[in-house]
């Protein structure tokens, strides 16, 4: 199973860039001819790119991933993402090429074919391995070693696939009080006699670190035996649930939160996304909104159009965050936090706070650099210096670019409420979605939280952004 993890990837890759070739050419041939194909080469590096892009895409989403390639359902998701792709960037390229024959025929062709055949593939595969498996005399015996949630949580995983061909015998635990459901065969002193009389193919060990201390013990044991041994750390009241393992020189690291902005082609593709939003934002939106909002503040308001407040970005520097002012200007330097009905806000200004209107400003911001379209909303200092003794892991926010919009303000935890015990429960939850944010991040993360915020925005469920 574990062994064999990297040539079940590359099976599955290989038989996956097959069918890619096979589709190509297939669709080549039925919306025109062989011939025609052979004869425009360009045609052959459009090839060479899809191959390169289901490879690239497909590392993205994980889409060989164990936990992914448990559920069907996952993969259907993932193959719709990397077709739509490769689809996008046929077009791009026939329409590049001035490609005049092989057009949109064969591009609904190759996405149906494609979608279709490998989809038969992830059924029929998985299926036949989970034959072969019952069709051997008996799956390999596999013991673990702590029988606490490390070692049952791995138990079950092992249950639910029978295609990697292992069987759990056992636990072995010096803790006798586990479950009684849990086939404890004995302590870790009787390793040794249950190695000689069973045939145990593989040993993990699942023990908390105060049992490491045996660890040494163990392996000399399992070695003695000829037994593979492999060890599943017990980090998980340190780390998140998106932890990253990396080599530095032979020394290998876990890093206990995984980032996937930390990567270079990520934040050049997020910044990329960024300044097209927000040029696009400033152009055709602020451009007539500003003059228009300047015009009817002369009626209810004297005073600036923007109004500038310092905020929290990205490695906890101070920016300026701009917005359309919404209240009557004041002399008071005091920070006094606004409240439903507070007389200090204009009629224009109700308006654009319950639309969001007011903070469309931060698309410059956005240009600028100093923020990101979508991000965990930036905190004003009074406020995070009031946060930053509810969430020890206020600051992990700092590690991105700050948002207009972001995961957890499209889940409706937006703003603050008088009541403070309720106030805590709700800005514990705030951030919890913002590192989930960070931890989870994606091209498409990103898309659906920004058309989720336009869909509450027309339903004017966005107040408080």
């Amino acid at each position: 199973m574990l062994a064999n993890r990297k040539s079940y990837y590359y099976l599955r890759l290989f038989l996956d860039l097959g069918i890619i070739n096979l589709s190509f050419f297939a669709s080549a041939v039925i919306a025109q001819s062989l011939e025609i194909l052979i004869a425009r080469t360009h045609m052959f590096v459009l090839l060479a790119v899809l191959n390169f892009l289901w490879y690239f895409f497909s590392n993205v989403v994980n889409f060989y991933d164990e936990f992914s390639s448990r559920y069907y359902s996952f993969q259907v998701i993932n193959i719709f993402k990397i077709s739509l792709a490769l689809s996008t960037a046929s077009v791009f390229f026939i329409f590049i090429t001035k490609e005049d024959l092989f057009t949109r025929n064969f591009i609904l062709i190759f996405t149906a074919l494609t979608a279709a055949a490998i989809s038969f593939r992830i059924v029929s595969l998985k299926y036949l391995l989970i034959l072969k498996r019952r069709r051997e005399k008996q799956l390999k015996n596999l013991l673990i070693l702590g029988a606490e949630d490390v070692g049952v949580n791995f138990s079950k995983r092992i249950s639910e696939r029978i295609d990697l061909g292992y069987k759990v015998i056992g636990f072995l635990d010096d803790s006798l009080k586990q479950a009684s459901d849990l086939n404890i065969l004995g302590t870790l002193n009787d390793l040794e006699k249950i190695l000689s009389d069973t045939d145990v193919e593989l040993v993990v060990v699942g023990l908390p670190l105060a049992a490491y201390a045996k660890l040494e013990s163990i392996i000399a044991t399992c070695n003695k035996h000829a037994v593979r041994i492999y060890i599943i750390p017990d980090y998980f009241k340190f780390v998140s649930k998106k932890f990253q393992i990396s080599m530095f020189g032979n020394i290998p690291l876990i890093a206990v939160r995984e980032e996937p902005l930390s990567e270079f082609h990520w934040k050049i593709l997020k910044r990329t996304t960024d300044i097209i939003i927000s040029s696009i934002s400033i152009v055709f939106i602020l451009a007539w909104l500003t003059p228009l909002i300047a015009v009817l503040n002369l009626f209810y308001t004297r005073g600036p159009v923007f109004f500038f407040q310092k905020r929290y970005g990205a490695q906890n520097k101070l920016f300026n965050c701009i917005k359309y002012r919404t209240m009557h200007v004041s002399k008071e330097d005091e920070f006094v936090p606004v409240v439903e009905n507070d007389l200090r806000i204009t009629k224009v200004g109700k308006f654009m706070r319950r639309s969001n209107i007011d903070e469309l400003p931060q698309f410059i911001n956005v240009l600028k650099g100093e923020m990101s379209v979508v991000g965990p909303r930036p905190h004003s200092i009074p406020f995070n210096e009031i946060y930053k003794d509810m969430v020890n892991e206020l600051k992990i926010r700092s590690w991105v670019k700050p948002g207009i919009t972001g995961w957890a303000q499209i889940n409706g935890l937006r703003g603050d409420v008088s009541d403070f015990e309720e106030n805590k429960k709700r800005t514990i939850k705030r951030i919890e979605n913002d590192l989930w944010y960070i931890e989870n991040w994606s091209f498409w993360l990103d898309v659906q939280i920004i058309l989720l915020t336009i869909w509450q925005m027309i339903k004017g469920e966005t107040k408080g952004i």
